[in-house]
């Protein structure tokens, strides 16, 4: 048990040859092999993702106000006083740590689906880019892999580029939760954020704007290949306000690995998701995947089932001060035919037929 305790220590630190080198020195149990051990780390790693990003937040924010009403006041206050004076890091490109992106546990945790990423072409690092990312699915787990984390090997394969991947701005007002999201190089989706990377922090940079947001992920379900974009058309406006280029960039198999309860647009039931939407900035999803335990009963464990995210080829973006909507009109166009040339050139290759569309909402 020692054994297995030292493996699992070794993932958050790193240090994936430590984690080998305990699991060959296992003891030959029948029921504990090298290829379960695995397979429970990726379970766990996929799981500590859920649980961090639906009660980290919410959980530190309690116990920083429970510490004040205890001995370790101090230590509460200090950290109150340091998150003031610290309040907009965020906007202003946030504190991304190379170390956490390259932690062993995101390796666990491409490995369980498996998430992968393909290039399609190049990117100069002389320009600025915004990534559309599609679609949202429950968790955006590829989204999270591929730009949050360094698990499929992003900056090698785009050398000279950052990726910014953008969530809820109410996510960086939670204390430490928000020190979390920074250390991937996340950041808030919101203009002054957005502005300050691709205006103020050189060349080089991708923000990754999942387009269909909230409102994308109470759509989506196995099998199910829409996208909410026909009236999101800000992203365009920004990307032409700033010069950057757009890229379009399809995850194939995001919306397969959970199963959700969808209700028709007018039922009572939608008109509550879509309205505690707008209070508290994500949909409430009734969704389900796998069992811990076991896997043919329910729970908050995603299906494994495989992740593709395609990055698209770039669209040239002329850099005006004050577009008019007939410019944003026509990029916005031509983005939406480059992100179905990118969805009908690679379907039929990650497990979806020729005669599957793609449907702009």
């Amino acid at each position: 048990m020692k054994t297995i305790l030292a493996a699992y220590s070794g993932v958050k630190k790193g240090s994936g040859s430590s984690i080998l080198s305990a699991l060959h020195d296992l003891p030959s149990v029948p029921w504990l092999t090298r290829s379960k051990i695995v397979k429970h780390l990726q379970v766990i790693s996929v799981l500590q993702f859920v649980i961090t990003f639906l009660a980290m937040g919410i959980g530190c924010s309690l116990l920083l106000m429970y510490m004040f009403c205890t001995d370790f006041w101090v230590i509460a206050a200090v950290y109150t006083a340091w998150l003031i004076y610290d309040w907009n890091t965020p906007k202003q490109g946030g504190r991304r740590s190379s170390w956490v992106r390259n932690w062993t546990v995101w390796t666990y945790f491409r490995d369980y689906f498996p998430i992968r990423l393909i290039k399609t072409n190049n990117l100069l690092p002389s320009r600025n880019y915004i990534f559309g990312y599609h679609p949202h699915g429950i968790f955006c787990f590829g989204g999270f892999c591929n730009f949050g984390t360094e698990a499929t090997g992003f900056s090698k394969m785009f050398p000279g580029i950052k990726p910014s991947l953008a969530t809820l701005a109410g996510n960086f007002r939670l204390p430490v939760f928000r020190d979390y999201l920074m250390s991937g190089g996340i950041c808030p989706v919101n203009q002054n954020s957005i502005d300050y990377l691709l205006s103020s922090n050189g060349t080089g940079n991708a923000v990754v704007i999942v387009i269909g947001g909230a409102a994308e992920s109470l759509d989506c379900a196995p099998g199910m290949n829409s996208v909410t974009l026909k009236k999101r058309k800000g992203f365009v406006k920004l990307a032409l306000k700033q010069g950057a280029d757009l890229v379009p960039v399809y995850s194939f198999g995001e919306n397969e690995v959970y199963k959700q309860l969808i209700f028709d647009d007018g039922s009572w039931w939608r008109t509550v998701q879509k309205r505690l939407q707008k209070i508290l900035g994500f949909a409430p999803c009734l969704f389900h995947g796998c069992g811990l335990f076991f896997p043919e009963s329910w729970g908050f464990v995603p299906y494994c089932r495989p992740i593709t995210t395609v990055v698209g080829e770039p669209i040239t973006v002329p850099k005006i001060e004050e577009p008019s909507q007939e410019v944003i009109d026509m990029y916005h166009a031509m983005y939406i035919r480059s992100l179905k040339s990118l969805f009908d050139n690679y379907k039929t290759r990650f497990g979806l037929n020729e005669s599957d569309t793609l449907l702009i909402q």
